[in-house]
């Protein structure tokens, strides 16, 4: 077994079944090997009685294990991504959920790629974060980081919002639209795909900027420098209410006049894949290129 690999944790999707007896075979099958076993409460919660391994809490388990393996769909590898990136803690994930572009591990190959992952055989790439912060009055009053994308986007009524975009400073348009992506390569399959941006490998340094049905058609996506510095002014009154989501999972509500300040975060997630990974595999099978009727 590989010295990096020897205290392992483990993160589950909550309230799911199947998350539960993959867990009970990982720990299994990792106990045997002579491995430390961590849980976080995600997966602790699947054992009310008595939990098979010591529980802690999610900074914790990043400054204690060598390897994550997070159980469930890519939105449970979101979240775990963001509260472990500043471990600097490779992650791995076993696909439970419906796509698998991050998860990409299915758990009947599970103990087979864990004798690979174990012996050192495996892939690793680092994955790209944002930043972003909220200005409201020239102070920050949010925070957040996103593996996938942030999303400046109209709340729940049925007009656009307009949007001031400055890229390095330089004044790029207003937008006026529903809202506007700015997508890692990561999220570059996700809403950034749907709204019609580019599919970007990952490991091109770049981000794109995808309008969300914007009112001027020729508004169209911009491929811009990971090492850009994006602001982006909220325009209009407060009846045009605006929120920011973080990877579809965190949300704050904009008001008038906020500033939206986007970077590229300084840690990137270490993503452990299995040996002979290949990422346009993963996207022809999932996206259904070329499948015969």
């Amino acid at each position: 077994m590989t010295q990096s690999f020897r205290t392992i944790g483990l993160i589950g999707k909550p309230g799911d079944p199947a998350v539960a007896e993959t867990l009970t075979l990982l720990i299994d099958d990792l106990l045997k090997r002579g491995c430390e076993v961590l849980l976080d409460d995600s997966a602790a919660a699947y054992f009310p009685q008595q939990t098979p391994a010591p529980m802690v809490d999610r900074r914790a388990l990043g400054g204690r294990c060598d390897l994550a393996i997070v159980v469930g769909g890519d939105g449970t590898l979101l979240n775990a991504a963001r509260s472990l990136v500043e471990s600097e803690v490779a992650v791995l994930g076993v696909n439970l959920g419906r796509l698998g572009f991050l998860t990409d591990v299915s758990p009947d190959e599970m103990c087979e790629r864990l004798d690979e992952i174990l012996a050192g055989q495996f892939e690793e790439e680092h994955r790209a974060l944002l930043h972003a912060s909220v200005l409201r009055n020239g102070s920050s009053v949010s925070e957040s980081d996103a593996l996938n994308d942030v999303v400046i986007h109209k709340w729940d009524i049925a007009r656009m919002i307009e949007l001031d975009t400055r890229i390095d400073g330089r004044f790029v348009y207003s937008l006026r639209a529903d809202g506007l992506i700015v997508s890692t390569p990561t999220g570059s399959t996700a809403y950034a795909l749907s709204g019609g941006g580019p599919i970007i490998d990952p490991a091109l340094q770049a981000l794109v900027l995808v309008p969300i049905c914007p009112h001027t058609l020729s508004n169209r996506p911009i491929v811009v420098s990971d090492q850009s510095a994006i602001e982006v002014l909220v325009h209009g009154d407060d009846s045009n209410q605006a929120q920011i989501t973080c990877d579809g999972q965190l949300n704050f509500a904009l008001v008038a006049g906020d500033v939206i300040r986007i970077q590229r975060k300084a840690q990137a997630l270490r993503l452990i894949h299995p040996r002979q990974h290949d990422h346009f595999d993963i996207m022809r099978r999932k996206l259904r290129w070329a499948e015969q009727p």
